[in-house]
C-alpha cells in the first residue's frame, strides 16, 4: 500500500500532521492545485489517508498497546511498555506521543481529501464515496484522540504551510470532538459504498458510530446504530477469524487495517507479541496475557469456551514446536524463557522480519452485537432485545443461550456483569479492554447505582496506584505543549 502513494505525499506535504508535529515542507513543483487533476490523484490521496492507520502510533503498534497494557488483560517485563504496565505514564512516554502524532497525521491526510477531492473532475458517485471514506477515517482518528486525551484541537481543514498560525489551535472539549465524530460518521454513512473489498463501507461507519455512542453512554443512539448494521453475521468459528485477512467467506469483519507484509507495508505488531520461532527473534514481548485473565477464561474446559480451549500443537515453518494453541492465546514451550508461557495468538504470522502480512481488526460484528446487548440492557434491563444479540456471541463460543430464567438475567446488574465478561473474553487483546474499563469507571461516576465488576479504578488499586480520575485520560505530549502555546496539559499531569 505505502509504495503506491508516498511520492505524492512528499510533494503535497501530506505527511504533515494536524497538530504541530510537522516534519515535511511542501515542494514548489507540486501543489494541491496542480496535483488534484484526475481520479487517480483522488484515489492516491485517499490511500494516503488509509495509510495513516498503519503507522506505529495507530494500528501498527502503539494504539493497540495503549488499549491493552494498562488493563487487567496484559503484563510485560519489556521496558518499552513499563509506563503503560505500571500506570505511571507521563507527557514524555513514547506511546503517549506516538499515538497523538500518528492520529493527527491521519486527520490531516483525511482533511486534504475532504477539501480537494470535491473539485476533481471524475465519476461523481465514486468522488462522493471517496469523500465519505475520508470522513469515516477522520472520525476514527478523532475518536482515538478524544478517548485517549480528552479535549484536543479540532481541525477540519488541512495544515499545509507549517506556519504556527496554521497549526496552533486551541483544544475543543471532548464532547465537541465527539460531536464532530458523530457528524462525520452520519455524513459518511450517506456517501460510502454499501460494501467494497479492503476499504471501509457503510457498515464500518455504523459500527464505529455504535462504539462512539456507547462510549458516550447514549444508550438509545448506540442501540440504533448497532441495529443499523445490515447483512453482517458472525463467522462460523471464532478460531477461523485469526489471523485477520479479509476473508471473503466471513461477513463478521466490518473494518480491518491492511498490511502487505513487505518492508514498506508490513505489520510489526505480531513480532512484538509472539514467541520465537514464530517471531523473528527472542526477547521480552508486549501484551503478555495475565494469569488472572487465563483463569477468568478457564482454558481447562474441554467442552467449554471455544475462544480459549486447547486447540493443538503449533509448529513453525521449519517444523519446530512453538507451543500449544488455546485459540486466543498460545502457551509457548521454547528453550528460552522469553518464549515460554502465555502469549497473544490472534496474530499468527510466521516470522517475516517485523513485516507481517496479518491484518488488524478495528471493527467486528461480534462487538456490534455486544454493543446492542449492553445498550439495550441499560435502557430496559434483561429483555429479549438484550439477550438475543448476547446469545449469538455466547453460542458461537459454545456457551448455552441465556433465558429470562438464567441467573445472569436476574437483573440489569447481573446482565451487565455478563456482558462485561463476554466483551473481555471475545475482544481480548484487540485494543479495547482499557477503553472499556475507562468507560465502566465513567459510567459508575455518572450513576453510582451502575456498578461493574471491574473498572479502571479497580486496576489502579491492583497496581497500587491511587485511584484518580486524571488517569482516565492520557497526558498531552510534551512536544505538543512545547510548540503549541494554545494548548494546556490535562489536569493531574
Amino acid at each position: 500500500m505505502k509504495k503506491y502513494f508516498i511520492p505524492a505525499l512528499g510533494a503535497l506535504s501530506l505527511l504533515a500532521s494536524c497538530s504541530s508535529f510537522l516534519d515535511k515542507q511542501p515542494l514548489d513543483t507540486i501543489t494541491p492545485n496542480n496535483f488534484f487533476q484526475n481520479a487517480n490523484d483522488a484515489e492516491a490521496s485517499l490511500t494516503a489517508a488509509y495509510d495513516g492507520l498503519q503507522q506505529n502510533g495507530t494500528y501498527g503498534q502503539d494504539l493497540m498497546t495503549m488499549g491493552e497494557m494498562p488493563s487487567d488483560n496484559c503484563t510485560s517485563t519489556n521496558g518499552d511498555v513499563n509506563a503503560l504496565e505500571k500506570l505511571i505514564w507521563n507527557s514524555t512516554t513514547s506511546q503517549v506521543g506516538n499515538v497523538y502524532r500518528s492520529n493527527y497525521l491521519g486527520v490531516n491526510r483525511a482533511n486534504i481529501v475532504i477539501k480537494y477531492v470535491p473539485t476533481v473532475a471524475m465519476d461523481t458517485a465514486r468522488r462522493s464515496q471517496i469523500v465519505g471514506e475520508a470522513k469515516f477515517l477522520r472520525a476514527l482518528y478523532y475518536f482515538n484522540l478524544a478517548r485517549a486525551y480528552g479535549g484536543v484541537p479540532l481541525r477540519l481543514a488541512p495544515s499545509e504551510s507549517g506556519a504556527p498560525s496554521d497549526v496552533n489551535t486551541a483544544p475543543s472539549t471532548q464532547d465537541q470532538v465527539y460531536d464532530q465524530v458523530v457528524t462525520d460518521l452520519q455524513q459518511a454513512i450517506k456517501q460510502m459504498a454499501n460494501s467494497q473489498n479492503n476499504r471501509a463501507s457503510k457498515n464500518s461507519a455504523r459500527a464505529l458510530l455504535a462504539r462512539v455512542q456507547l462510549t458516550r453512554r447514549n444508550w438509545a443512539a448506540a442501540l440504533a446504530a448497532a441495529n443499523s448494521v445490515t447483512g453482517a453475521s458472525l463467522a462460523p468459528t471464532f478460531n477461523g477469524l485469526f489471523p485477520a485477512k479479509n476473508q471473503a467467506s466471513s461477513t463478521e469483519s466490518l473494518f480491518e487495517v491492511q498490511f502487505f507484509g513487505n518492508a514498506d507495508g508490513g505489520n510489526l505488531y505480531p513480532d512484538e507479541i509472539l514467541p520465537s520461532p514464530l517471531a523473528t527473534y527472542s526477547y521480552p514481548k508486549f501484551n503478555i496475557p495475565t494469569n488472572e485473565l487465563i483463569a477468568f477464561a478457564d482454558t481447562s474446559l474441554a467442552n467449554g469456551d471455544r475462544r480459549w480451549i486447547n486447540n493443538g500443537i503449533v509448529t513453525s515453518s521449519t517444523g519446530a514446536r512453538v507451543g500449544r494453541s488455546y485459540v486466543s492465546i498460545i502457551i509457548g514451550s521454547g528453550a528460552n524463557n522469553n518464549d515460554q508461557g502465555p502469549f497473544v495468538y490472534k496474530w499468527r504470522s510466521i516470522g517475516n522480519g517485523f513485516n507481517s502480512a496479518d491484518n488488524t481488526y478495528v471493527l467486528r460484528y461480534a462487538e456490534t452485537l455486544l454493543t446492542a446487548a449492553e445498550a439495550s440492557n441499560e435502557l430496559s434491563g434483561p429483555t429479549a432485545t438484550a439477550l438475543v444479540p448476547l446469545n449469538q456471541v455466547r453460542q458461537r463460543a459454545g456457551l448455552a443461550a441465556l433465558t429470562a430464567a438464567s441467573p445472569q438475567a436476574a437483573s440489569k446488574e447481573t446482565l451487565r456483569a455478563e456482558i462485561d465478561r463476554q466483551r473481555r473474553l471475545e475482544l481480548a487483546f484487540e485494543g479495547e479492554r482499557w477503553w472499556d474499563l475507562v468507560r465502566y469507571a465513567r459510567h459508575t461516576l455518572a450513576d453510582p447505582t451502575a456498578t461493574h465488576p471491574v473498572t479502571a479504578f479497580t486496576v489502579m488499586q491492583q497496581m497500587k496506584v491511587a485511584p484518580d480520575q486524571h488517569l482516565l485520560i492520557f497526558p498531552i505530549p510534551q512536544s505538543e505543549l512545547n510548540s503549541n502555546p494554545l494548548i494546556k496539559q490535562n489536569p493531574g499531569y
